[in-house]
This record gives structure tokens, sequence and C-alpha cells, in this order.
């Protein structure tokens, strides 16, 4: 049925939500103006899949309509991101004009006929972040010092690799991989480039929920993070660019989350998993909110992917890590 209600209802646009960084007449909010591209997964993309998804109210991986990070932090510097592909009735993805390349289900490296990612409602499209930055060097060239290149991916090789000591060797050859590729948006002439680190995912509910509480998720993160701190320094980029923790960041911030302005922390999902179609945000909406104001009350919009209020509070701590870096406030 969903498939058939997918199909039938002809794509539709991708909702914008409200512009959190907020502006001024004297210029962006961030003191700096800035083009954004973004790469990355999920927790990144801004639409790719919405010109499906939005058939039935979803279209980005949190609490529809808000917004993820990524489209927060761009207009904290007076930018607008948008999709840098999307995905059409056919499961084509076709290029469009936006620099948001993250695109949900993807690894750092990994192809994806890999993996089963909703492949019966997106198919097996998405692109590795190696080919998203292939993609984007294609069409432009090169990056500039006027453009902010937001990196966060990992969490999907972290999701995929299994379990110790095997997956060890997975989890560190993505963290170095990503750190290559890093250098390779460096030499390509980015001035400004956030890395952002895998979070804590042993503390989604995906992964308190598993036999092991979570301690799998969380040792593979600390192992992605570590190699990825070592990578940078081997590719002599730890000055070169920005590096956000947000492993730290997600540890304290479910740790305090009613000081965070939450009322349910890491053991509950926004989106209610009985009326959320395949009990995933990218195909959540406000009528499969499990309370009406969810989106700002819950932590995690399904058992992985971030609610609104806790995209938009990562958001302002990427914005004050950047500011503190010397560039713009």
């Amino acid at each position: 049925m969903l498939i058939a209600l997918l199909t039938a209802c002809g794509g539709g646009s991708d909702s914008g939500g409200s512009d959190s960084g907020g502006s001024t007449t004297t210029g962006p909010a961030g003191g700096v103006h800035l083009q954004v591209v973004s790469f990355g997964d999920s927790l990144s993309d801004v639409g790719t899949y919405a010109p499906i998804a939005s058939a039935v109210g979803g279209g980005r991986f949190t609490t529809n309509p808000g917004q993820v990070w990524t489209q927060n932090v761009a207009q904290y510097y007076g930018d607008t991101l948008t999709a840098a592909f999307t995905i059409n009735l056919g499961h084509e993805l076709k290029p469009q004009s936006g620099l948001g390349y993250a695109q949900g289900g993807s690894t750092v490296a990994t192809p994806a006929d890999q993996s089963q990612f909703l492949t019966d409602v997106i198919g097996d499209v998405e692109m590795p972040v190696n080919q998203q930055i292939a993609s984007y060097l294609s069409a432009h060239g090169s990056f500039n010092s006027g453009q902010l290149v937001l990196v966060w991916a990992g969490a999907n090789d972290v999701l995929r690799a299994g379990s110790p000591p095997a997956a060890n060797t997975t989890v560190q050859n993505a963290a170095t991989t990503l750190a290559q590729l890093v250098a390779q948006i460096v030499q390509n002439g980015a001035a400004h480039v956030a890395v952002i680190n895998v979070a804590n995912i042993g503390l989604s509910p995906d992964g308190i929920k598993s036999t092991d509480g979570g301690a799998n998720f969380t040792q593979l993160s600390q192992l992605f993070n570590a190699t990825l701190n070592g990578a940078l320094q081997t590719n002599g980029l730890q000055g070169k660019v920005i590096l956000i923790d947000s492993y730290t960041w997600t540890t304290q911030t479910i740790a305090n989350y009613r000081a965070n302005g939450f009322t349910v922390s890491n053991t509950a999902q926004a989106c209610d998993p009985s009326k959320t179609p395949r009990d995933t945000s990218l195909l959540c909406s406000p009528a499969t909110y499990s309370t009406p104001d969810a989106d700002q009350t819950y932590m995690f919009a399904d058992d992985l992917h971030p609610t609104t209020r806790m995209h938009a509070l990562f958001a302002q701590y990427v914005e004050q890590q950047i500011a503190a870096s010397g560039l713009g406030r």
C-alpha cells in the first residue's frame, strides 16, 4: 500500500521550515556570508528523497517538516542549502542545482548495492561520500574561499560493520578513507572545512535496545573517531580543518536532556512506530508524531535520527565551534 501511495502521488516539493539562525539587516547571523556545501549521509540529507517521501508528508530524516542541521547552519551564514540530487519516481537520481550532496544510506566509500536501505521505497541509489565529492568536482571544478564545506560520514559504516574484531578493520578503513577524502577537498581549494566525527551511536534508541545495550556501537564509534583523528594528523590536516566532536556533544546532551529542553530522552521516538510508514523518520510527519509537540520534546525522531529540536541544537553547537576557529562570529 505504501508503494502504491508513493507512486500514485506525484512527488512534491521539499518543505522548508523556520530559520533557526535568524538574520539581521546588517548581514547573516554568522557574521560572514558563506556558501555551504555538504557531504554525508541521512543526518545531513536536505531532501534527496523528498519527491517520493513528500507523498506521505516526509522528505528528510527528522520530524518533518523540520530542518536538518545543515540547513540551519547554511541559513546562519546567509545561504539556503538544497539537494544536489533528487530521486524521481523511476528510482533514478537526477542532478539539481543545490549543493547538499549528503544522501540517506550513504557510507564513506561502499557502493550502494552492498546494503539494503529502504530499497523497496527508494532503490539502491545512494552515493557514497567519495562519489558525492567526485560529482561535485565534476560539476564545479573546485572549491573556493567563499564556501563552508561540511563533512559528516561514518555512521552507516559503523552500523553495518558487525561485531569486533572483524568490524574493527571495516571501521578503521572507512575512517582512514574519510580523512583522505577531506584531504582531497582541501587540495581542491576549500578554505573552510568542518569535519564532524561519528556520534555516540550506542546511545541512540537503536543502540540501547540492542542485546548489549549499545556497547558495540559505542566502541566502534570511538574506534572510528580515534582512527579519523590519527588519519587527519597523518594527512597534515589538523590545522586546516575544523573538527567537530559530535560524539561528546551527543553523549552530554543526552545525559542532560531536560536541561536542554527535552522531556523524553533516548528511550523513545517522536515518530510513532505504529503510524509512521516503515518506522522511518524519512516518512514521518506531524500526523505520525507520538505527541503534537514531539518534534520539540523528544530527542530522536526514529531509532537513529534526531528530531527538529535536536538538529537545531547541534547546528548551534557547530556554529559555535566554527566561530571559535576564528571564522565569522
